[in-house]
């Protein structure tokens, strides 16, 4: 089955569950992540605590030193009173104070950055790996590896700067509006007032700024999914010269994040500008209404009582003006940051929402002993494995694993009305070798995909060694499982490295062995560093045929009874596929035997051939019954019909 057609239309620009908004609970969540770090989250808040309330405290400085020594020693025409310096010296202590906190509260708070964000790359990489193979089918690659780098990069700014910066601004506004109520109550409704006036106009475009910084984290994602694809299939991009079509898509996803982008900085981006104006307005709005008030000797009310409106009253109010209208400025850009953290954390959840691949199966695989006729599990590695069942009572029983895979009335479909498998009947016996032929969508590698639990099929049983797939831990029925796919993939690492992947505890020369099986060894020790060479970048420096015999070699390392072979020799020369062939017989032997082919000439000593067409098998028998009968197989091998 051709997984593009699982896809659907969805294409780069929609992403399955991905929601068009920030999710609810984004935010409620993200703190949850963030509570491993209380106790360092408590002395930021103390910190900033502290400084916002020295940062509101020296306007009172500025009313003390104004009123009660500068005015005091103009109007006498004296010298400045000694508690003048006292105070000014107060004054740098208190200003040291802040200086010290806020330094304790960046640093903690990049402790807690980092280890939270650790924690979820930690927690969505562990959700990943339970994933069920249908979601890595139907999301781009690029996409879900930008919500480990973007969408926790956006995060990062978030916590360090922003989430910080948002409650400094909250506790310093909060400061500030007491202090101006403590010097006049009157000044204070006033700045109030003008303040609903500038949250309303914020209100706007803060509101307005999200959507985009969703659409921006999504167009992102979108992007370096294109790129991942293009980077990977630049061979066919220029062997069919659709380098043009290729920059055409490029610029049409790079150009809508563009517009996402841009659409967002505008709007954030005007915050600062609009709030320094409604500042400045202020500002000279009050100096004209207190300027006012106190010429015409008008009584000031404050907390402290009643009493006249002094200058240093007047200028005191105006820092703290400032000091009230400016957090709320820093707090509306840092709500541009925190929508854009939000989106990229909303995506992060949704893929750790994603429900995990479900396993209710409790057969599991041991190692097994047989005495006196009867198996018995062993905690040492004997080579004879056995099924183990546990029973409701208590009790456990015992089956030995052979190999034994049937399908019995198998209907499968990978979206709900859209059948692909219809009616498949089959039986592979321990020792069999089972091909499927078939034009490409047929579903031959579908099959496979059922036996290994990759997709769970819609009506019909499976069983292996008598027991319903279902009942079996998934694990434990994939490691019974050797697979070679079509689609080679090696990891970075050394080439025995990539041998032992099959088998983790397997020494160095099982894996050795397993590459003589696979007429793999001689190659490889023609490598600079033989089975010690380091393969990067997926192996590209060796041949396609030389990293499937790798991957064959990982698989025989394996040693599973049930092979399962995807078109494993489709990408080996006619040369290299006798040696090849060679050793997969050696290493079909005694197991039962999946095969996948385009070349029959591959499958023809094959104990049964299914020929597979729109979902259904066809045809079966060995190579010479089925020439016999002179039907779609004699029609494919003799060059009637081409597979396709």
């Amino acid at each position: 089955m051709d997984k593009q057609a699982m896809k659907g239309p969805q294409g780069h620009g929609a992403h399955g569950a991905n929601a068009r908004r920030i999710a609810p609970g984004t935010v409620r969540r993200l703190l949850a992540q963030m509570a491993a770090f209380k106790g360092r989250l408590a002395l930021v808040i103390l910190s900033l605590i502290i400084g916002s309330a020295i940062s509101a405290s020296t306007a009172l400085f500025l009313r003390v030193i104004i009123d009660d020594y500068v005015l005091k020693a103009v109007a006498e025409g004296s010298a400045l009173e000694k508690g003048f310096y006292s105070t000014v010296v107060l004054m740098a202590c208190v200003f040291l104070t802040g200086i010290l906190a806020s330094w304790l509260s960046n640093r903690l708070m990049v402790r807690v950055e980092q280890g939270t964000l650790r924690n979820m790359r930690e927690r969505l990489f562990a959700h990943m790996q339970t994933l069920p193979i249908a979601y890595f089918d139907t999301h781009p690659i690029g996409d879900v590896m930008s919500r480990f780098t973007n969408d926790t990069d956006t995060l990062r700014q978030a916590i360090s700067q922003s989430i910080p910066q948002m409650f400094g601004s909250l506790i310093a506004t909060l400061s500030a509006f007491f202090s101006m109520l403590y010097l006049s109550v009157w000044l204070t409704v006033f700045v109030v007032a003008f303040t609903v006036v500038l949250y309303l106009v914020l209100k706007v475009i803060v509101s307005r700024s999200g959507r985009y910084f969703f659409k921006q984290q999504e167009a992102l994602g979108s992007l370096n999914g294109y790129i991942e694809e293009m980077v990977n299939g630049q061979k066919v991009i220029k062997v069919f010269t659709r380098e043009e079509r290729s920059r055409e898509d490029f610029d049409r996803l790079n150009d809508e994040l563009c517009d996402a982008s841009t659409r967002a900085a505008k709007l954030g981006n005007v915050t600062m500008p609009v709030v320094g104006n409604f500042g400045y307005l202020l500002y000279v709005l009050l100096a004209l209404v207190g300027g006012a008030a106190a010429i015409a000797g008008l009584p000031n009310l404050s907390l402290s009582g009643t009493s006249a409106l002094t200058i240093g009253t007047i200028v005191s109010f105006l820092t703290l003006s400032r000091s009230f209208i400016n957090p709320i400025g820093q707090v509306s850009m840092q709500f541009n940051m925190i929508n854009m953290a939000l989106a990229g954390a909303s995506r992060i959840f949704a893929m750790m929402d994603e429900a995990p691949e479900e396993d209710h199966g409790k057969v599991t695989l041991v190692n097994a002993v047989e005495e006196n006729g009867e198996l018995k599990e062993s905690d040492r590695v004997t080579g004879v494995w056995a099924w183990r069942h546990p029973h409701t009572d208590g009790s456990v029983t015992y089956t030995r694993l052979a190999g034994d895979i049937t399908l019995n009335q198998v209907d499968f479909e990978y979206v709900k009305g859209k059948p692909v498998l219809h009616d498949i009947t089959l039986y592979a016996r321990p020792g069999q070798k089972v091909a499927f032929v078939g034009a490409t969508g047929a579903g031959k590698t579908t099959i496979t995909n059922l036996i290994n639990r990759f997709y769970d099929i819609a009506d019909g049983k499976i069983r292996y060694d008598g027991i319903n797939i279902n009942k079996i831990r998934k694990a434990d029925l994939r490691r019974s499982l050797g697979v070679v796919l079509q689609d080679v993939n090696l990891f970075t690492g050394t080439v025995m490295d990539n041998i032992r992947y099959g088998k983790l505890d397997a020494t160095d020369e099982e894996c050795i062995e397993a590459a003589r099986l696979a007429n793999a060894d001689g190659f490889i020790r023609m490598l600079p560093h033989g089975y010690q060479t380091v393969l990067e970048g997926d192996g590209s420096g060796l041949s396609q045929g030389q990293r499937q015999l790798i991957s064959i070699s990982r698989a025989a390392v394996a040693n599973p009874p049930v092979m399962i072979l995807d078109e494993a020799t489709s990408s080996i020369d006619t040369h290299t596929e006798a040696l090849v062939q060679e050793g997969m017989d050696a290493l079909m032997k005694g197991r039962t035997v999946f095969v996948i082919a385009h070349r029959l000439s591959t499958v023809r000593n094959a104990d049964v051939i299914m020929v597979l067409e729109n979902g259904r098998i066809i045809e079966r028998g060995s190579h010479e019954q089925l020439l016999a009968e002179k039907g779609r197989y004699y029609q494919l091998y003799t060059g009637v019909f081409e597979l396709e």
